[in-house]
């Protein structure tokens, strides 16, 4: 890693994890890839090429067309000046609320995922990404909060394998919010391919052309998509295949009092349409019930 790129590393239970992690080139499945189900592997799999190539999957530009400004106009409509967002990834939505005037910090699980967005950072509008490698169950050891909004986007909370590492997540995003904070969590329809209803080939997630990211596995405990690049160079990822209700109630449970889900950005549609959730979870208290939309 270069010595203009700044990553804080506290959060892995190893030491040494996060360096090992920087030496990887190559992802790490064993010899059965369909037992890979466990929540600490994600740091094989954003290793050495598929990091290098992530912006090719996302296409910054189509990407920033697709979504509009639906994630800054959600803030904005809340009063958020302070966002933590949470999986950085290569820093397309650090940088994006950066330019929008939001105080954002940028976590991530993967090193050479935030040494990429820090460089992203630099090249698209000279900014310098505050940056924090941490594992969200040891989320507020890492961070110093509270924030105004909580954002963890591009289908990343799949990686958590057990409900035991999820709701361990969620009350550390919950725990980082101020009173009325807000956490905006997505996730794919992991309904309508679980069902077999998926029809949609369209994406506002992943807008490379060239680039193919299809479900190579799917049962109920396992999502694992291949990722085909331009020249052939392939990539996996092991993901578990949330529900939306699901999802919903773990947010519930926590203690988020108002949760309005989008599918695909539209407050209206049929549930085996959208290829991603977006789920905006209001922490503020409500002391009579309000109706949520996505029930």
């Amino acid at each position: 890693m270069s010595q203009n790129v700044r990553v804080r590393s506290r959060g892995t239970q190893n030491p040494t994890a996060s360096t090992h992690s920087l030496d990887l080139r190559h992802q790490v499945f064993g010899d059965n890839p369909l037992e890979v189900r466990e929540t600490g592997h994600y740091t094989h799999e954003y290793v050495g090429g598929i990091v290098d190539r992530w912006d090719e999957l996302i296409d910054w530009d189509k990407r920033a067309d697709g979504e509009g400004r639906f994630f800054i106009e959600q803030l904005r409509s809340r009063g958020v000046r302070t966002v933590l967002d949470a999986a950085t990834g290569t820093g397309f939505h650090s940088v994006r609320l950066l330019d929008a005037g939001f105080d954002t910090t940028s976590a991530d699980g993967s090193p050479q995922m935030l040494a990429r967005a820090f460089r992203n950072g630099i090249e698209h509008g000279g900014h310098v990404l505050r940056t924090v490698n941490s594992d969200w169950r040891w989320l507020t050891r890492d961070v110093q909060g509270p924030f105004d909004a909580v954002i963890c986007l591009g289908n990343s909370f799949t990686h958590l394998f057990s409900e035991h590492d999820r709701r361990k997540a969620l009350a550390e995003f919950y725990a980082l919010l101020k009173h009325d904070g807000v956490l905006v969590i997505d996730q794919r329809n992991y309904d309508a391919i679980l069902d077999g209803e998926s029809s949609s080939g369209r994406t506002y997630y992943y807008c490379g052309a060239r680039v193919s990211a299809r479900p190579d596995h799917a049962d109920e405990g396992l999502a694992r998509y291949r990722y085909t690049f331009p020249g052939g160079d392939e990539f996996f990822l092991n993901m578990y295949p949330l529900r939306k209700d699901y999802l919903r109630g773990l947010l519930r449970d926590t203690g988020f009092q108002r949760i309005d889900t989008y599918g695909d950005f539209q407050e209206t549609y049929a549930d085996a349409e959208p290829d991603f959730f977006v789920h905006v979870a209001e922490k503020r208290y409500l002391e009579e019930s309000e109706p949520t939309s996505g029930a």
